[in-house]
């Protein structure tokens, strides 16, 4: 069975919980589209995909990082930018996003086993409730947890822990998918079942393997093998 860890025994599971950006829904072009927007107004190179990408599951900041390289760490402006970067998100945040291949079909199947499933990103909720509300696949989650929905966010367990008690689900009965190793870091602190979504932004298939994730899926089809 491709993408599994055959440590790990296949069960059934009470109710999936997926990060948001990088696992659900392909947002870098979106992210990467106010970053451009940004660094053009600043008279700054803008940059593809390439550079983008993989800083997109790691906010704001990150993508800063990204776009003004060796100028980020010393710019006087940085708050500033910051602010930019998220209006500029916020105006045009589901021009590009939509899910990725597999999700749409995976949360149906979900919802035809009758196993829930949620949604736990660090995302703030300002910018997450427009991003779910705009992307139909996504209108039936029976739960969301944001970056901000408690005082602190991934890789602490409690926000997982918070989505398992919103869905009325034993932690030990859940699984979490998602693709940055904070996501199984804070999975295995909430005693769920983890996921690496090797679709999404991780920074290389090699290094995502070796956060030791229960499971290493490289579509969201693999995830069928649970319901």
């Amino acid at each position: 069975m491709a993408g599994f860890n055959t440590a790990t025994p296949i069960i059934d599971y009470d109710a999936f919980i997926f990060d948001l950006d990088g696992t659900l829904l392909d947002t870098a072009d979106d992210l990467g589209a106010a970053l451009n927007s940004v660094l053009s107004a600043h008279d700054q190179p803008t940059v593809c995909a390439n550079v983008y990408r993989p800083a997109a599951s790691n906010g704001a900041v990150a993508l800063l990082e990204a776009g003004f390289g060796q100028q980020w760490p010393t710019h006087p402006q940085q708050d500033a930018l910051r602010q930019q970067l998220l209006t500029a998100y916020a105006d045009n945040i589901a021009t590009h996003s939509q899910c990725f291949t597999g999700i749409a079909q995976l949360l149906i199947a979900l919802e035809q086993q009758q196993i829930k499933w949620g949604i736990m990103t660090n995302k703030p909720e300002f910018l997450t409730t427009p991003l779910v509300a705009a992307i139909s696949e996504l209108s039936d989650a029976q739960a969301i947890v944001c970056g901000d929905t408690l005082n602190v966010a991934k890789p602490s367990p409690l926000p997982l822990l918070h989505t398992a008690q919103l869905l009325d689900v034993d932690p030990s009965r859940c699984l979490y998918v998602g693709d940055a190793e904070r996501d199984i870091i804070a999975a295995k602190a909430a005693n769920m079942h983890s996921a690496a979504a090797l679709w999404g932004y991780i920074p290389s298939e090699e290094e995502a393997l070796g956060w030791q994730a229960d499971f290493n899926w490289q579509s969201p089809i693999d995830a069928f093998n649970h319901i």
